[in-house]
């Protein structure tokens, strides 16, 4: 009887901190949503002050978002930022993914810190550090140069996010399929690319929802040609309280939103 009420004592103190633990989880979430679940009713308030509630209910700062304003310059300019840099993080990531996870050579694990080392170092050194170099070769302020400065911030999450996914991948698979006579080109395009594309699409996804939301990197390499919209928001926020913030930040919420819906559906059940 003394085993029988150690283990039912054991079981309800268990039950008690998963429960504690799941409140204080809860509450954390809650509280890291606030500030969204402010600004959503905000963006639909009137153009002329920005308050919560909102004293009316319009779609004001949606029309001067989309129809009347430079807003839709810098988003356009984000879009075309992010889409490229997704697309050379992801064409970089996987080659360098595949290396590391499926052969063994000299210097492997320095490549990978390489690889790493700008999710290690603090985004304001990043951002300095390519300013000075972009500046001494003349390409400050340009759209290949926030690409390329967006591709290297990016390239380590779609690695680490590629790298999950191969470990996933049978290497037996593209064995099976070279000793069926395929080269290695033909295994890549038949066999190993399409059972990684859920990892993929997910790298994908983040390098651009990344690229899309950085603001530091950009500050320092962009100018008023190349200014993206994350930059546009900070220096609306410095130099006027613009109600349309509030429209523009329901709008990455929604965007955020879509594309994690999105990344989770594509993903095979285990």
């Amino acid at each position: 009887m003394t085993n029988v009420d150690e283990r039912l004592s054991l079981t309800t103190a268990a039950r008690a901190w998963r429960r504690t633990g799941s409140t204080i989880a809860a509450f954390v979430y809650f509280f890291l949503l606030m500030p969204s679940l402010i600004v959503v009713p905000m963006s639909f308030g009137d153009k002329r002050e920005i308050m919560f509630p909102p004293g009316t209910f319009s779609l004001t700062l949606f029309r001067e978002y989309f129809f009347a304003s430079t807003w839709m310059a810098t988003t356009l300019q984000s879009l075309e930022v992010a889409g490229a840099s997704a697309i050379l993080s992801l064409v970089v990531g996987f080659l360098a993914a595949y290396a590391l996870v499926r052969y063994d050579f000299p210097g492997k694990r320095l490549l990978n810190l390489v690889l790493l080392s700008p999710v290690l170092v603090p985004v304001i050194i990043v951002a300095l550090g390519t300013y000075l170099y972009f500046s001494s070769i003349g390409i400050t302020g340009t759209t290949p140069a926030l690409i390329v400065a967006h591709s290297v911030h990016t390239t380590p999450f779609v690695v680490v996010t590629l790298m999950a996914g191969l470990r996933h991948v049978d290497p037996n698979l593209e064995k099976a399929a070279e000793i069926m006579g395929a080269g290695r080109i033909m295994v890549l395009r038949r066999v190993t690319l399409p059972l990684l594309m859920p990892a993929i699409f997910a790298g994908a996804m983040f390098a651009f929802l990344i690229s899309f939301d950085e603001v530091v990197i950009a500050w320092f390499i962009s100018n008023t040609s190349t200014q993206t919209l994350p930059v546009k928001m900070y220096s609306s926020i410095q130099w006027e309280v613009s109600p349309v913030i509030a429209a523009v930040s329901t709008l990455l919420t929604l965007l955020s939103l879509v594309v994690c819906l999105v990344s989770a559906a594509m993903q095979k059940p285990a």
